[in-house]
């Protein structure tokens, strides 16, 4: 048996003149937390679909879980288990409901399924809720209860398409703490996610963008390709700051992380120019200091690159 869960060679799909995945190329061992980090239109939601067998590739090959999706979809369903990034299941259903459809449509006996349900209930901490209609749970509970769902027939490959999207940190939280039990339990994750400290928690990142594979790496791997010196600024005024320094050739970029900036030097820059244009601006700096370049300022760097390499 293979030790790949998945495996892409040179996926292809364009819906009209939008090419939404271009010549994919990669694998996820089993047992890996795989993470796919890229913006609305990177290819993500198209990739997870044509790996779930729902949408069919105009080109390149797809093995998930063994077997070939283009040529045998219901064999890769039977495997998988499937997070879509809308809440799907029926609202007006409980939640004990909601988990007897599912089971049934996998084909799990009532024996069977009711033992892993009473698990997975436990692990979620869905168990005293499992009357409440699914309409009626916060957006974290709906969304446990949709993993625990596509857990239910022990899938071997889980799918997960931005799972934890406008849920609240501490629901996002306890599902992390869900997806770090299953590769013991012989789960391989595929999961995407607009959250740099999510993907920071996976064994390897995949940026995504405009349908291309900019790199897939550890986060400690894809930091080494941003080899330039950063700056951490907290300053006032800092959009107008942004610009200030947008504005001159000792930096290569600027982006606002919350309430500070992060300012790639360009070659040969230096940190006293950088506080000599703020200065010159009356922008008072509160600080100014070197720091590691994060896997946000990697992905805006390959990102630069990318619409370089294209404007050529």
């Amino acid at each position: 048996m293979s030790d790949l869960a998945v495996e892409v060679h040179g996926l292809q799909k364009s819906f009209g003149s939008i090419t939404a995945c271009h010549d994919l190329t990669f694998s996820v061992q089993t047992g890996e937390i795989v993470g796919l980090v890229g913006p609305d239109g990177a290819g993500k939601t198209t990739t997870f679909r044509i790996l779930c067998g729902i949408l069919a590739a105009d080109a390149g090959r797809a093995i998930v879980v063994g077997s070939d999706v283009a040529s045998d979809p219901e064999a890769v369903k039977r495997q998988i288990g499937y997070l879509p990034q809308r809440f799907s299941l029926h609202r007006d259903l409980t939640v004990w409901e909601n988990i007897r459809y599912m089971a049934e449509l996998y084909g799990v006996a009532a024996g069977q399924w009711e033992a892993r349900a009473d698990e997975l209930l436990e692990i979620t901490y869905l168990h005293p809720f499992r009357q409440r209609l699914a309409g009626r749970l916060s957006g974290g509970m709906k969304q446990k209860l949709a993993l625990l769902c596509a857990l239910i027939h022990r899938p071997r490959l889980l799918l997960l398409d931005e799972p934890t999207t406008g849920v609240d940190p501490v629901s996002r939280r306890d599902f992390w703490q869900i997806l770090y039990h299953l590769p013991k339990q012989g789960v391989t994750i595929l999961i995407s996610t607009p959250y740099m400290d999510e993907a920071a928690r996976c064994n390897r990142v995949a940026f995504m963008y405009q349908g291309r594979l900019l790199a897939l790496d550890t986060p400690a791997g894809l930091r080494t390709l941003a080899p330039g010196q950063y700056l951490e600024v907290r300053c006032q005024h800092q959009r107008q700051a942004r610009e200030k320094l947008q504005g001159i050739a000792e930096v290569s970029g600027v982006e606002v992380f919350g309430d500070r900036l992060h300012v790639a030097l360009a070659p040969g820059g230096r940190t006293e120019a950088v506080a000599e244009a703020l200065a010159a601006g009356d922008f008072a700096c509160e600080h100014i200091a070197p720091v590691e370049a994060s896997l946000e300022d990697v992905f805006m760097e390959l990102t630069r690159r990318e619409r370089v390499a294209e404007s050529v």
